[in-house]
Order: C-alpha cells, then sequence, then structure tokens
C-alpha cells in the first residue's frame, strides 16, 4: 500500500503545474499559489551536476508558501542525482521528480531526459538510489516512447522496471518524443497524442499514482480524466499563459474546498512580495512576466499586458506600474457593466 506519508503530496498531484523551463520559476509559483492553496508545483528542471558540481543552491531557493512544491532534478549518473535529491530534500522540497521526458538538445547530450526512456534500467538505478537517502517521495515524469520505439510495448516494461526500484507515482506526457527531426518545440505538438495508452497503463498498474500530461487546457478536462480513474492531471503551457482560466476555480472545482479566486484580489495580494523583491535588488519585470496571462480573455486583458511589458523594464520600475495597470482592468470591467 502507498506510504501515508505522501497522502498530501498525492491529494495535491490531483492537479499539478507542469514544470516548464525558464517559466515556472520562483515568483511564478507564488503567483500560482495565490490562485490555487492545493495545486502541486513543480520546479524548472534543475540538473544534478548544477548542484553536485556547480554548487548552484540558488536554484533550490523558494518561499514556503510554495508548499505542497515538487523539485525536479535532470541526470542519469546514480549517485550524482542521490546527492542533489538529498539536498533537494533538505531544502525542504516535498518531492524529488526525476526527468525522463524532455527532448531537447543539451539535454540527450547529456544523457537524460526523454533519451532515458531506452534505459529503463538506469532509470531504476537512479530511482533506488535518490529513494535510499530521501524521505520525500521520489517520482518520475516520462514520455510514453521515443522515436521507433513501440509504446505499447516499452511503456509497461518501463514503468515496472521504475515500480520495482520503489517509485510509486509517475507522469506521463502522452506523446512520442522524436529526438532526432523535431525540434524541442514541434515535440510538444506534433507527435500525435495517446491518452487512451495511458489511462491503459493505470488498468496494467493500479498500484502506481498515474498522473496524465499534454494538450489538456482546461478543469473540464481535467476532471474528466479524474473520473476516468486517472489519479491526477498535470496542466503546462495552459497553466501559465492562461493561469486564472486553470488555477483560479481549482480549489472548489478539483480540490472540493474554498471558493474561485479572484485575480484582482490575487494582484493585490502580490504586491507585498513585489516589494520585497524590488527591495532585494530584483527588477519587476521579473516577476511581471509571469502575470501577463492573468486577465487572459477578459476585458482590457491587451491593456494590461502592453502596460505590464512595457513598463515593467523601465529603470526603477514599481508596483505603480502594476496599480496602473490593474486600474485599467477596473476601468474597462465598469464599461462593460454600464454597457
Amino acid at each position: 500500500m502507498p506510504d501515508a506519508k505522501f497522502s498530501e503530496t498525492r491529494t495535491a498531484a490531483r492537479l499539478s503545474v507542469a514544470p516548464m523551463m525558464d517559466w515556472t520559476d520562483r515568483h511564478c509559483r507564488y503567483l500560482h499559489r495565490l490562485l490555487s492553496s492545493r495545486t502541486l508545483l513543480y520546479t524548472e528542471m534543475v540538473t544534478a551536476p548544477a548542484l553536485v558540481r556547480g554548487g548552484a543552491f540558488h536554484l533550490l531557493e523558494y518561499s514556503p508558501q510554495e508548499h505542497p512544491i515538487a523539485l525536479q532534478l535532470g541526470g542519469s549518473d546514480p549517485s550524482e542525482l542521490a546527492l542533489a535529491a538529498k539536498m533537494g530534500a533538505e531544502a525542504g522540497y516535498d518531492e524529488i521528480n526525476l526527468n525522463c521526458g524532455c527532448p531537447s538538445d543539451r539535454v540527450q547530450s547529456g544523457t537524460f531526459g526523454a533519451v532515458l526512456m531506452r534505459e529503463p534500467e538506469r532509470v531504476a538505478e537512479c530511482v533506488a538510489a535518490m529513494r535510499e537517502v530521501v524521505e520525500a517521495e521520489v517520482t518520475v515524469k516520462c514520455r510514453i516512447g521515443v522515436d521507433e520505439q513501440d509504446p505499447q510495448k516499452v511503456l509497461p516494461v518501463f514503468l515496472e522496471q521504475i515500480k520495482t526500484a520503489g517509485c510509486e507515482r509517475v507522469t506521463i506526457h502522452a506523446r512520442m518524443a522524436w529526438l532526432q527531426g523535431l525540434s524541442p518545440k514541434e515535440n510538444r505538438d506534433i507527435p500525435p497524442l495517446d491518452y487512451e495508452l495511458v489511462h491503459q497503463m493505470k488498468a496494467d498498474f493500479p498500484d502506481l499514482h498515474i498522473s496524465i500530461n499534454g494538450g489538456i487546457t482546461s478543469l473540464v478536462q481535467a476532471q474528466e480524466h479524474l473520473d476516468a480513474g486517472l489519479d491526477g492531471v498535470m496542466i503546462g503551457r495552459a497553466a501559465y499563459h492562461q493561469p486564472t482560466d486553470i488555477l483560479a476555480g481549482a480549489d472548489p472545482l478539483i480540490f472540493g474546498i474554498g471558493q474561485i479566486a479572484d485575480p484582482m484580489d490575487v494582484v493585490q495580494k502580490m504586491l507585498p512580495y513585489v516589494e520585497a523583491h524590488l527591495a532585494g535588488g530584483g527588477r519587476l519585470h521579473q516577476i511581471t512576466r509571469h502575470m501577463l496571462g492573468l486577465f487572459a480573455g477578459r476585458p482590457g486583458a491587451r491593456g494590461w499586458r502592453r502596460m505590464l511589458s512595457e513598463g515593467a523594464v523601465r529603470e526603477n520600475a514599481g508596483p505603480e506600474v502594476i496599480l496602473r495597470a490593474l486600474d485599467s482592468i477596473v476601468s474597462n470591467a465598469s464599461v462593460e457593466q454600464v454597457v
């Protein structure tokens, strides 16, 4: 039976925001946490060599409010990953996740990411080594296969190997990764989605906690996958570009608690965080770039994006930029009510 000490994180994994390079940094995650108190948040992928050999401990920094939060690691050396996992656990992360799905060239050259789908035995060794040294749950994010592999054959073998090594929770991106011939961007869209295979894996591995990822753009779709028997749903780009649409209603609709978050309230709650960041020497645009989609699809959204994009990069830009942009949203909402 699954370990009860992981129950809170597994409950949060009913809905998670995918780890996305250059996007899901600590500022992005803080914003997302204000929209949903329960959704599981992931870091950008952090490579084990950067921590173990490079001493890049700043990559582990986060705000306590971000919990529950998972650290995603990239790597393929069991001993190095174990050291990196230990650093992450000591930093307080609730979960350590191994990336076996990223198709970028730099990941391939380092023999980790999606290329590890070819080496389930090595992945199992990595999982076992990390589990040996941390109490946080060790999980895996993978694809259904790479290049010429037959997903129907290789995915069950992959899951069996990591399960035997002690991994009890996995997120499956329901697409192949073409390491030859497609760019990382094309790998996010061109390979067809195979949701049916992921659901079949849940039927074949009922003791595994399985989340599905890829092409999911609404809470309605997420709930359909949950109703069909999957344990969790991970949403990527839609959660970043339309965070209010995905996350503001997550607590009541997916977790059955709380109320739908108001993005205007969320902006107000961001202001103390912004002020602290600026006081520490940070720049406004480092935070506001993640806020551009807060009002996507709502009156005034274009003006909001423009005012933040243009104003936040200026020298000494402060919270007043956000407040002016928010005033434009309020004005548009008032006009709509009159009309």
